[in-house]
């Protein structure tokens, strides 16, 4: 399959189609309810050419930046009749790498497809009772509900079962993962979009306010800040997001951009005077969780990993605690470490960070026998 990326389009209609897509997608992917960071992608098929976001691009930058990667939809069905790598044929340094859902895709129908990681559809696509809880807020619509499949060919597979027992199908739910609409146009692709999210829309929880006496602590240490976004304070504050956090992994870009555990350590870990206690190899994660008092960011942390920061924050205060949840299991998580993020920023290798063993002692006494062993936190010097 030969990169596309100079091809011309043919006519001026198809130039007028491009031109909803990006405005199409610049207006969900500024929306942080819809896309955080450069995750999400759109698409449209036009003459044969499916037209996909290239992987690591900000939807909301679509305006600005070319992003849409145009391959052969006949030679992209083809590999995937193979079962063939798509993105690897793209791998030229100074070339543009279709989305890893290429191939998801592919396999849907309808001219343009958006895939969101909606906030509102995360935070019913993480409950095991997910499927039954939308029977009803989405009935007369033609949804189908996809179990959580790796994103790329696994899930292109699931998607193309879906479509293939109900043609009809234009929303999707990913099960721990987000959201796909389709429409024959950009238009009704859009409309379908703000349908689906005003009936998946959940009231947030309130939450208690951050303990500024011992998140000072942490300020006392170099690089470490209040965070600018009060919501971000809930995944220390709120009981039941404290909880949600403690149970492991809820869906791939947690995993990637913010660890396979939560860098969360009890108050009296920050209390301390000894600096000792919170250095430690493990290295400094880009933010802490301090229970019941909020949180803190370090200075060097990205806008990706902020974006997913305060996803995970807003997906929590729309989880009930009576929410039976379906956490990715560990050969789940290794799978999607594995892979990187796909083009969203260079792969790295996520280090677990080691616990003192007083620090682990003290986590330990809060978590169940199940949960994995708390991220050190290393505040780093004074």
């Amino acid at each position: 399959m030969k990169n596309s990326a100079q091809r011309k389009l043919s006519s001026t209609r198809d130039e007028r189609e491009i031109v909803s897509l990006r405005d199409l997608s610049a207006r969900v992917g500024s929306d942080p309810l819809l896309v955080q960071a450069s995750n999400g992608n759109t698409s449209i098929k036009l003459d044969g050419i499916l037209w996909i976001k290239a992987s690591g691009k900000w939807l909301a930058h679509a305006m600005q930046e070319e992003m849409f990667v145009p391959l052969e939809l006949a030679e992209v069905k083809e590999a995937i009749r193979r079962d063939g790598e798509i993105a690897s044929n793209h791998a030229a340094k100074d070339e543009l790498r279709p989305s890893i859902e290429t191939a998801m895709h592919a396999v849907l129908g309808h001219r343009v497809v958006i895939h969101v990681h909606s906030i509102n559809a995360i935070a019913w696509a993480i409950r095991l009772d997910g499927p039954g809880q939308l029977e009803e807020r989405l009935a007369g619509l033609h949804w189908r509900w996809i179990p959580y499949a790796a994103s790329g060919m696994p899930l292109a597979r699931e998607v193309e079962k879906a479509a293939a027992g109900a043609p009809e199908t234009d929303v999707l739910i990913l099960g721990n993962h987000g959201l796909v609409v389709c429409g024959q146009d950009c238009r009704t692709a859009e409309a379908l979009l703000g349908e689906v999210e005003r009936r998946l829309a959940i009231i947030p929880r309130g939450f208690p306010k951050p303990d500024t006496a011992v998140l000072a602590m942490i300020a006392r240490f170099s690089k470490w800040q209040f965070p600018d976004v009060g919501s971000l304070h809930a995944l220390g504050t709120d009981a039941v997001s404290r909880k949600i956090l403690k149970g492991g992994v809820l869906y791939p870009c947690q995993a990637i951009f913010l660890g396979q555990t939560m860098p969360l350590v009890p108050p009296a870990v920050v209390i301390s005077k000894s600096t000792e206690s919170l250095n430690h190899k493990g290295g400094t994660p880009p933010f802490v969780v301090v229970e019941r008092s909020g949180v803190m960011l370090n200075e060097k942390i990205t806008s990706t990993e902020r974006a997913t920061l305060i996803g995970l924050a807003q997906v929590t205060l729309r989880t009930d605690e009576s929410a039976r949840l379906r956490y990715l299991n560990e050969a789940e998580v290794a799978d999607v470490l594995s892979k990187g993020a796909h083009g969203c920023k260079e792969p790295v290798v996520i280090e677990e960070k080691a616990n003192s063993s007083a620090d682990t002692k003290e986590l330990d006494e809060e978590r169940t026998a199940s949960a994995a062993t708390a991220s050190t936190v290393a505040l780093g010097p004074a």
